[in-house]
């Protein structure tokens, strides 16, 4: 079998390679870099009207349809269209994957860890054009897509690291007569498929983790989010990730998703997003296909109901900024926002009334694109009408403390921060 070609990237070195540490956040309230932040966001509207395709094996193919990516605070802006893979090219990707995990899996462990720090170091120079992308594509404040940039370069620093610690040698227990290792194996193919939310994120750790330790992907962008996936894509292409390692296959979920979450040759699927995608997939990758060789794993984090509990005991004033921050930042278009405060009675009119005192002082709703916007549209049309809905039927069950509809007069999808009591 001939070995893959890794384009002569230098293996690192874990006793060299810098202690892991956080990436600092940006303070954009310092001038220079507002200025270089509203250059990324202009650099990036100057590419607006892109056609970017699928690749598999390092081949840039059209796609069965296109569709478009637009901006969630201007619907008429586009900002690329992109290719929707048929169900013989998502097969076709999973197979390239397959052949292609025979040869990835032999690359020692610090060559592809390599990948992972070099890639790493470009996001990190290039902070901006990422961020600015979820900005106008998912309508991020800059803040909260800074804070996603981020994460997405602490996971490949980290997993980076945590490769080279799992391919050193491993404490087992020798029994007489006996001479032990234990090796840590890549299994063969994953299905990405990572939410719109945390586009950048959760899509380079679920995808890295992956490659890093030996696998190959399919990565199937979410539809409403697919140029930042793109440009996670181009980076790993740009610093020479072998061809087949990494596969871009963009389209619908019932296509794309269903097809290689079924494939008999994909050996795990990692997924982040609804309950009820979440299951469906699981239940897909539960039936045993003809040609399957072994059960699929599936990794299926989803979504989630988070209260926050403020006791007689409570800072109200912290606990007020806490909750309002927690509830609209991104628009609560996260598991981890708090959908609910549960307020014991002794506390509960100081508190409402911080809370909203803290809503009206900083939730201030508008273009992400501006600086100094805290909550951006929601991510489409479909999600703000599923949101007005709740609006509704909390009007029913609760009282309207403020908000309640969608913002009057803008163009995109824009809905008021809004508060019911449920006493």
């Amino acid at each position: 079998m001939n070995p893959i070609t890794t384009g002569g990237i230098a293996p690192v070195d874990a006793k060299t390679l810098p202690e892991y540490a956080p990436t600092t956040y940006v303070d954009f309230s310092q001038p220079a870099n507002r200025a270089a932040f509203e250059k990324a966001l202009a650099d990036v509207r100057a590419s607006f009207g892109r056609e970017y395709p699928i690749v598999i094996g390092g081949q840039h193919l059209k796609g069965e349809k296109t569709f478009t990516s637009t901006n969630p605070a201007k619907p008429s802006e586009v900002l690329g269209t992109f290719s929707a893979a048929s169900a013989e090219q998502a097969k076709q990707a999973v197979e390239t994957a397959y052949a292609t995990f025979a040869k990835w899996a032999r690359v020692p462990a610090a060559e592809r860890a390599a990948y992972l720090v070099e890639a790493a170091k470009r996001m990190r120079e290039r902070r901006h054009h990422f961020s600015a992308w979820m900005v106008l594509e998912i309508g991020k404040s800059w803040g909260e897509a800074d804070a996603d940039t981020a994460e997405a370069i602490d996971f490949m620093e980290y997993y980076a690291r945590e490769m080279l610690r799992y391919a050193a040698p491993q404490p087992v227990h020798q029994m007489p007569g006996e001479k032990d290792s234990l090796v840590y194996l890549p299994i063969g193919v994953g299905a990405v498929i990572p939410p719109w939310n945390f586009p950048l994120a959760i899509c380079v750790g679920m995808t890295t983790a992956a490659i890093v330790t030996g696998n190959t992907v399919v990565l199937k962008p979410a539809s409403d989010t697919p140029g930042i996936a793109w440009q996670f894509y181009a980076l790993m292409e740009e610093i020479g990730l072998p061809a087949g390692v990494l596969n871009f296959v963009s389209g619908g979920g019932a296509v794309v998703g269903d097809t290689i979450v079924r494939h008999p040759k994909t050996r795990f699927i990692s997924f982040t997003g609804s309950k009820e995608v979440g299951l469906g997939i699981n239940r897909l990758a539960a039936d045993v296909v003809p040609g399957q060789i072994w059960i699929k794993r599936v990794v299926a984090e989803m979504g989630g109901k988070d209260g926050i509990v403020v006791d007689d005991e409570a800072d109200l004033d912290a606990a007020a900024l806490g909750v309002a921050q927690s509830a609209f930042g991104f628009g609560g278009q996260k598991c981890s926002a708090c959908s609910r405060a549960i307020v014991v009675d002794s506390v509960h009119d100081a508190f409402v009334e911080k809370l909203l005192a803290q809503v009206a002082k900083f939730v201030n709703v508008g273009d992400p694109a501006t600086y100094g916007t805290y909550m951006g549209p929601v991510a489409s049309d479909r999600a703000m009408k599923t949101i007005l809905d709740y609006i509704e039927v909390g009007k029913k069950e609760g009282k309207l403390l403020v908000g309640g509809g969608r913002v009057a007069g803008a163009e995109g999808w824009f809905v008021q921060p809004t508060i019911f009591d449920g006493i």
